[in-house]
């Protein structure tokens, strides 16, 4: 008897959060919801998949090296925005900081792929993974040892930095029953125009032919008289970045935010993003990255509206990679081997 009066008051309960959730203005909030998050997970894993890709390294320091993108896209927002600062001055900051970093960390990547990976090339990939996961070990180390001495709160968001943020950013717009965060529209337009631009390299430039020739056959590459080895170490510093862009917007948005632990809050999406669309394949990651970030938008306002589990959105991210991992291993676009060593 009482399991039947449980079932009978779950039931209406149920038809109607799923009549308020199939509501267009919902479905419509959503979907954009999904579609700003699957931006940000693009661009997080953007990086990862180039590097990947085409050169068959699995660098464990992405997730540290987006850290340090937000740190520092961070510090440079504070530096040039003051409480006086106007809304388009504010953006014309960000843009400032995103040259900035994508400069210092895609020459640090530089240097790394030189000093630290290139040595291993020829070696098993098992001391690629642990080197690169030593590195993310050091980084963040040094990235805390650095926010303890300078008196910022190394756990939580960084607030300073995320106060920077213009005003019209943060407001939310309604019209037609859709309510839409300024942030969200936003991160869609930076999310389309890394795709497109990352894109546009690999296809439309000499320079992407010859990474793509290096990766497929370095040897007959290296024969025609182009630097392959050039080629990876650009492709390395491009990689990082890309991660340390994604870095400076996530020091904007609520729900990441510039912290020591946000090295594997984005380590971990990315590497589940990149399985799921196929190890070595960009168009893979656009398409997973959709995917997990519209699943991961419903199942949030399921969450957040029907049942009081703010932990669950995170889960199914994983559940996910279980599925695509038993029903297609190779994931969406996967190919038989990547990696031009």
């Amino acid at each position: 008897m009482i399991g039947e009066l449980a079932v009978t008051a779950t039931t209406p309960l149920f038809v109607d959060a799923l009549l308020d959730f199939l509501d267009p203005g919902t479905l419509a909030s959503v979907f954009v919801d999904g579609l700003s998050k699957a931006a940000l997970y693009v661009m997080i894993t953007a990086g990862l998949t180039l590097i990947f890709g085409l050169m068959g390294v699995l660098n464990f320091a992405h997730g540290s090296l987006t850290m340090i993108g937000a740190y520092a896209g961070g510090l440079v927002l504070v530096f040039l925005v003051s409480d006086s600062t106007g809304g388009v001055a504010r953006l014309g900051a960000f843009f400032a900081a995103v040259a900035v970093v994508f400069a210092l960390l895609a020459v640090a990547g530089a240097g790394i792929e030189m000093k630290l990976v290139r040595p291993l090339y020829d070696r098993n990939p098992l001391y690629q993974i642990l080197l690169t996961f030593g590195l993310t070990l050091v980084l963040d180390e040094l990235v805390e040892i650095l926010v303890h001495f300078y008196g910022i709160q190394p756990t939580h968001e960084w607030q300073a930095a995320m106060a920077t943020k213009p005003a019209f950013l943060t407001a939310t717009y309604s019209a037609f029953g859709l309510s839409v965060v300024g942030l969200d529209l936003f991160e869609i337009a930076f999310g389309v125009l890394t795709v497109a631009a990352v894109w546009a390299f690999l296809t439309r430039t000499r320079y992407g032919l010859y990474i793509r020739a290096g990766s497929e056959d370095s040897e007959m590459t290296e024969a025609l008289g182009i630097n392959v080895r050039r080629a990876f170490t650009v492709v390395f510093g491009l990689g990082v970045g890309i991660a340390a862009v994604a870095g400076v917007l996530l020091a904007w948005d609520v729900t990441w935010g510039a912290s020591v632990p946000l090295a594997a809050e984005t380590l971990l999406p990315a590497f589940v993003v990149v399985i799921v669309g196929g190890l070595g394949t960009f168009r893979g990651t656009v398409a997973a990255a959709v995917i997990v970030g519209l699943v991961d938008a419903t199942m949030t306002w399921w969450f957040q509206n029907v049942v009081d589990f703010p932990g669950l959105p995170e889960m199914t991210i994983f559940l996910i990679l279980v599925v695509m991992l038993v029903v297609r291993p190779q994931g969406l676009f996967g190919v038989a081997e990547v990696g031009g060593h």
